[in-house]
């Protein structure tokens, strides 16, 4: 059987774990959950994550994981091959700093139920877009300048963990019109990325549930 992921298309955190299936070569059913139409606050979806997000991964088993970092780092350690972090410890770090800068940095703010409390508090629109925009220029700047210089990917010759999150948070960065100016070196891994049909075959609008 299968492995069974609970996924949104225009989900970032999704976005990663797709691309991260694909890495490793993992086969598995795609399972739509519509979060504009609230499908995730069903009963039956709160039993398998109380946290009402996506995504969700369902083991052969049944066992649920949820998190999409605790679902990369699952699959990490049970398809090592490739590896989405260093062995090496610094390496490991600084590749893991990198990625927490989107993954804990941006996502947290910007998700969609931060955006759906800001509108109910009254904000307009564009206010929400100015917000999601200004972390999203923070945490990319911080990010561009954590990168080393002279490697495809970002932070050598292989996609990494790193490279999952940043290209999962530019789909993000297009959508919502972030200057892309003065992220060119990003552009350029997530460009590298892309040609790879682990991340092409992963991005939104190739997903069943596109709209």
């Amino acid at each position: 059987m299968a492995l069974k992921l609970y996924t949104y298309w225009r989900s970032t955190t999704s976005y990663r774990v797709r691309i991260a299936l694909n890495l490793k070569g993992v086969s598995f059913e795609s399972h739509p959950v519509n979060l504009v139409k609230g499908e995730q606050r069903s009963a039956e979806y709160q039993a398998m994550n109380p946290g009402k997000g996506v995504p969700v991964l369902e083991l052969e088993d049944g066992t649920t994981l949820s998190q999409s970092l605790a679902i990369l780092d699952y699959l990490d350690r049970t398809y090592p091959d490739p590896a989405l972090l260093p062995e090496d410890p610094i390496a490991r770090a600084k590749v893991m700093a990198a990625a927490h800068v989107i993954a804990l940095d941006i996502h947290p703010v910007n998700n969609l139920r931060v955006v759906q409390h800001l509108d109910g508090m009254g904000h307009s629109k564009a206010d929400s877009v100015d917000w999601m925009v200004h972390w999203m220029n923070e945490g990319l700047t911080a990010f561009q300048a954590m990168l080393p210089q002279g490697t495809r990917f970002a932070f050598g010759d292989t996609p990494s963990l790193a490279d999952i999150c940043l290209v999962s948070q530019l789909y993000n960065g297009h959508r919502w019109g972030v200057d892309i100016t003065p992220f060119a070196r990003l552009i350029e891994i997530e460009e590298t990325c892309l040609a790879l049909p682990a991340f092409a075959d992963a991005r939104p609008e190739a997903q069943p549930d596109a709209e």
